[in-house]
């Protein structure tokens, strides 16, 4: 089991890593964003490929930040009848609904996603607009992005399993700590005599 806690460790490392890179990528879609309107307005220019790296980095943060939402529980869930049961019990229904709802539809999408990648890659699939972008680069972060979030599926069965074990901390336990939002407005408040 120490050996799969070492492999969860990892993914867990991966993901946070690719999660926090997509902050940037963020930032820059707001940028092109912003230039594109500014452009559009002042000089009645645009392009396509400004219209569709935004799609691009849309799609890349939504599919590569799966894996980075499931480790920091972030996903949606219904908690109005698990809410109420112990945290063992929390920890089966997450161990069942990771194995029969979460790793097929994965797997499955991963599998059926890959000769889409490929077609596009070997035939040089070009966006159908004048100007437009190729298209494997944003057809492989679908695979790419269930890959990861397949692999931090395995993790957290692998930390559900080892906190039913008594070897893992609690993964139900609340951080008594602020949220990032409490966190954002404490940081909003203390700068806010400083802004003249």
């Amino acid at each position: 089991m120490n050996v799969l806690l070492k492999l969860s460790r990892l993914i867990d490392a991966l993901n946070e890593r690719v999660g926090r890179s997509m902050i940037w990528l963020i930032l820059l879609s707001v940028i092109i964003s912003a230039g594109n309107a500014v452009v559009r307005k002042a000089f009645n220019y645009s392009s396509n490929w400004l219209l569709e790296i935004q799609w691009y980095m849309f799609a890349a943060v939504f599919l590569l930040c799966a894996g980075y939402a499931l480790k920091h529980n972030a996903h949606v869930r219904i908690d109005v009848i698990a809410g109420r049961f112990s945290h063992r019990s929390q920890a089966w229904i997450d161990i069942i609904g990771t194995i029969v709802f979460l790793m097929p539809m994965a797997l499955i999408t991963l599998w059926l996603s890959w000769p889409f990648f490929l077609l596009a890659l070997n035939t040089g699939e070009m966006s159908s607009n004048p100007g437009g972008l190729i298209r494997w680069p944003v057809k492989m972060l679908v695979p790419l992005g269930f890959a990861l979030l397949v692999l931090q599926g395995v993790s957290e069965l692998i930390k559900r399993i080892g906190y039913l074990q008594g070897l893992v901390d609690d993964p139900y336990a609340k951080d008594e700590g602020p949220s990032a939002e409490e966190q954002l407005a404490a940081h909003i408040k203390a700068t806010k005599g400083e802004v003249v």
